[in-house]
């Protein structure tokens, strides 16, 4: 059994939802056959959520960890591929922070790559008949925050843990009122079963295209 540890965050800027925890405690419920999944519900907080996913991984010892957040905008699943060392904040944070230009961890490197197969498992998603690319910026907001905190923490604490993010979309009940791309929580929670299975059986990532013209 591999053990995986997936988050997903409480809700922000005024929604009573967030499709990131929706999803991942859906695939807690029915995991994977040959996965024990592990869900943890981080706050939508510069600091605070580096420290609860800290927590959750001394706790849980798992082998992989996949972040989730939501990406309001966003047609599809998205799989990060980079980390950047800045938190740069164009709305406040659940507590209220609204840091500028400010280094998550002062001297640490400028970027960190995810060390998920990121190609395999956008494949993986396709392959499940759902919509899925990967990204090359997971913004400066709270979702950049944790993925170079996670990044960090392996590059310097766990070097045998593996980890990543991925970005969702809204979720239906999230724009009824504004036209706006969605998927359900159900969809969602598929493409994460398939991306943490694939995590777990790829170590070497698929040599095709996912890149970006801007």
């Amino acid at each position: 059994m591999t053990r995986v540890l997936l988050t997903g965050f409480a809700p922000f800027d005024g929604e009573s939802t967030n499709p990131s925890w929706q999803a991942v405690r859906a695939v807690a419920d029915e995991p994977p056959s040959g996965i024990e999944v592990f869900a943890v519900e981080l706050p939508c907080v510069y600091g605070a959520s580096v420290a609860v996913l800290r927590a959750a991984i001394e706790e849980t010892r798992p082998e992989i960890v996949v972040c989730v957040g939501q990406a309001g905008g966003r047609p599809d699943i998205t799989v990060e591929r980079v980390a950047l060392n800045v938190d740069d904040a164009r709305i406040p944070d659940a507590s209220g922070a609204e840091p500028v230009d400010e280094a998550i961890v002062p001297g640490g490197p400028a970027a960190y790559f995810s060390t998920l197969p990121v190609k395999a498992c956008v494949a993986a998603v396709r392959a499940a008949g759902l919509p899925a690319s990967v990204s090359n910026t997971a913004g400066t907001f709270v979702c950049n925050h944790v993925f170079y905190g996670l990044a960090h923490l392996i590059a310097t604490e766990v070097p045998d843990l593996r980890g990543g993010f991925v970005h969702v979309p809204y979720a239906p009940e999230q724009v009824v009122d504004r036209a706006q791309p969605s998927l359900p929580a159900d969809a969602v929670a598929r493409a994460l079963r398939e991306i943490a299975v694939t995590a777990a059986h790829t170590r070497t990532d698929l040599r095709i295209a996912g890149g970006a013209t801007h």
